[in-house]
């Protein structure tokens, strides 16, 4: 009797590794979600028409965007369900938060266009800072199969700390599939135009008095 009890609890001694090994892997592949597409806004396909000795050297401050734009989530509302809530795709995110990808955009267009652009950080003297603000950089679904991307820049153009002027900027391009590639693709159209338009008021802004 003592010899059985002695074979039983060797079997069931050699068995645990084999189903620890197991219940690892198990819980190894339940661990494993999905990974999310990483989407930017693509290469600049379109560049700024205006004249470098047009556009006044300018040092940008960082952009500010609200909380719920400050992350890598890509968002999307449903203007004919509920166009007050945003909604973030759960297997598509930015590489970066939106409005950086945006102010990363915005400044590599002015210098392939001869601009001068320099960081705020850097503390130059006598160059006008403009500060940007993002206040929408979403995808808006007007129907199931219908949506656009809307871009909203705020634009402050400051001499230290007295505020020339300020405009903002609205660009609003057709998505051409109703998912996250046509969204980003929208919103990467968008950004160009909003560029295009600022670089334009930046152009033509009256000399500094």
């Amino acid at each position: 009797m003592m010899r059985s009890y002695k074979h039983h609890t060797a079997r069931r001694w050699s068995a645990l590794p084999a189903l620890l090994l197991a219940g690892l892997m198990l819980s190894g592949c339940a661990s494993e979600a999905p990974r999310a597409t990483l989407l930017d806004l693509g290469p600049q396909r379109t560049q700024t028409t205006v004249a470098a000795n047009a556009l006044p050297a300018i040092s940008v401050a960082e952009i500010q965007a609200p909380a719920w734009l400050d992350s890598q989530l890509m968002y999307y509302r449903l203007d004919y369900a509920n166009d007050l809530q945003p909604r973030a795709y759960a297997g598509s995110r930015w590489t970066m938060p939106p409005a950086q990808l945006f102010a990363q955009r915005f400044k590599s267009s002015l210098s392939r266009s001869g601009g001068v652009v320099i960081a705020a950080a850097d503390g130059a003297i006598n160059v006008p800072i403009l500060r940007l603000e993002a206040d929408e950089f979403s995808q808006h679904f007007e129907s199931a199969g219908k949506s656009y991307g809307e871009v909203a820049i705020r634009a402050s153009l400051f001499d230290g700390r007295v505020l020339r002027t300020q405009k903002m900027f609205v660009q609003r391009i057709p998505a051409a599939t109703a998912d996250a590639q046509g969204g980003a693709a929208a919103l990467a159209a968008a950004s160009d135009a909003v560029i295009a338009d600022m670089s334009t008021w930046l152009a033509n802004l009256p000399p500094k008095r």
